[in-house]
């Protein structure tokens, strides 16, 4: 991996609520002999955050 960059974005439409994440990579893979897979594959894992409220009540 040479290079990530993640931006992220909140927009809310009506009652809705949309993420938009942008994340650009590079990668670069190079031998002498044999063979080199470059893989920009990214993982993402998005999770609800707890009401602030419920967290005060304990």
């Amino acid at each position: 991996m040479i290079h990530q960059n993640v931006k992220s974005y909140r927009y809310r439409v009506g009652r809705n609520n949309y993420i938009v994440i942008n994340i650009y990579q590079t990668a670069k893979a190079s031998a002498e002999a044999g063979n080199v897979l470059a893989s920009n594959a990214v993982n993402v894992q998005i999770m609800k955050q707890l009401v602030k409220q419920k967290n005060r009540k304990r």
